[in-house]
């Protein structure tokens, strides 16, 4: 009896190594005809008789011009005759821009590959710009669209969805889905801009269209809030994708206001980017959330000119200049932020830098020029209290100075709420951007 129960243990220890082996050969697999290893053979480890195991090749990104710069245009409307001077302009003068970017050697990129050079992933020329039309306008497609074949320029075009024809605010003058789609099949790029094309900040005036037609004028705060901003922010780009068939990653913020809450949606629905009419130079380091575009107005060449200008005269290419990004430099404004008055102070923080050479400090405000700003050495601030009061809907703040022998430059741009600007000379109304 004893040795009857001793025998029962010894046959499960067998049956378990055979088991074990057997699992073993399993999970290592050998053709038939395969070698093996030598006896003697050792992994770097050391362990005899263990197969190397292959180094999986390393994935490198490509070296990026960190030093490059592109400026974004913003169209709206292209019409024989200006009306609304503030979102339109003629063919003639659109067409002689996409002339003048192309005799200044300015390439201009898909909005894509810009986004690709932010991720590291690609060079982008040294300077080099990227156009896009907002709203969506039949007039893009008839119009613009021809135009930007002539010289060969790729485009992205920002829809507010219930603009297209057959929405809510889809009237004669909308683009069809139709045209969307032939655009789509031609390799346009094609981006979200809300909804309804309204102030996406809570507590804000906006437009609601009843189903019978009727439109209320209203503020929305709390649950109700949400769920319309909802659909502004990931109800229009989900439209897209389901119409047209394509991935939307860019989102054009309507007037350029937002906050904190719209980015927070933003980048949660997947967007990659959001867009601005804050116009300024895009570099390396500037940040995906508010990349301000140059809103061209038919009665505000300058704009034009001064974008130009200042890519003509960028750092791009070279190493001369460090870019270094507001967000660093607690700025006042901070960037993308809207404030109440048009006589703001302006400020920035310049001790992460490095130590700055004092008298090299300049700070250049869009629609003053230089300004007097006042830099203190022991705190590493340069502000200026902005005298005169700023005309624009956006101000950009250019900031630069010299760090151990070598130029440093920052920039940044905020908005300026609508009603504490200084009045221009003579008032138009505008159609929406």
């Amino acid at each position: 009896m004893m040795i009857r129960f001793a025998i029962v243990p010894l046959l499960l220890a067998l049956n378990f190594s055979l088991c074990k082996k057997h699992e073993t050969v399993s999970q290592n697999p050998q053709p038939a005809g395969a070698s093996s290893p030598a006896s003697g053979a050792s992994t770097a480890g050391g362990s005899p008789g263990v197969a190397p195991v292959a180094a999986s090749p390393k994935i490198t990104k490509p070296v990026v011009d960190q030093t490059a710069q592109t400026i974004i245009f913003c169209y709206h409307l292209l019409v024989d005759k200006v009306r609304y001077p503030g979102t339109e302009i003629t063919p003639a003068a659109f067409e002689a821009q996409m002339k003048e970017l192309k005799d200044r050697g300015i390439t201009v990129i898909p909005m894509q590959d810009l986004l690709a050079w932010k991720r590291g992933e690609k060079n982008i020329p040294p300077r080099c710009a990227v156009i896009s039309f907002d709203d969506g306008w039949k007039s893009q497609y008839e119009v613009a669209w021809p135009i930007m074949k002539k010289f060969g320029y790729p485009f992205t075009m920002f829809i507010y969805t219930e603009g297209v024809r057959g929405g809510s605010l889809g009237g004669g003058g909308a683009i069809t889905w139709e045209q969307l789609a032939d655009m789509r099949d031609n390799g346009i790029d094609i981006e979200a801009h809300s909804a309804t094309h309204q102030d996406l900040r809570e507590g804000h005036t906006i437009t609601l269209a009843s189903p019978g037609g009727k439109k209320t004028r209203t503020k929305l705060t709390g649950p109700q809030y949400e769920q319309w901003v909802q659909n502004e922010v990931v109800g229009s780009k989900e439209l897209l994708e389901r119409r047209l068939g394509i991935k939307v990653n860019c989102f054009a913020v309507p007037f350029g206001n937002y906050n904190e809450h719209v980015k927070e949606l933003a980048r949660n629905a997947g967007y990659e980017a959001m867009f601005t009419v804050y116009g300024q130079p895009i570099t390396f380091t500037s940040p995906l959330d508010s990349l301000g575009r140059y809103a061209i107005e038919a009665n505000k060449p300058k704009v034009f000119a001064d974008a130009v200008k200042m890519i003509g005269t960028s750092t791009g290419g070279a190493a001369a200049v460090a870019e270094v990004g507001a967000k660093d430099l607690a700025s006042q404004p901070a960037d993308g932020a809207t404030v109440r008055t048009a006589l703001p102070l302006i400020k920035a923080n310049l001790s992460g830098i490095g130590q700055i050479e004092p008298g090299s400090v300049q700070m250049r405000v869009s629609g003053l020029g230089v300004v007097p700003a006042n830099y203190d050495p022991k705190t590493g601030t340069v502000s200026y209290q902005v005298t005169q009061k700023l005309r624009e809907k956006s101000c950009s703040v250019f900031v630069s100075a010299k760090s151990a022998g070598k130029k440093v430059e920052t920039h940044w741009t905020f908005g300026i709420e609508e009603g504490a600007a200084a009045p221009p000379a003579a008032t138009t109304p505008t159609p929406k951007r």
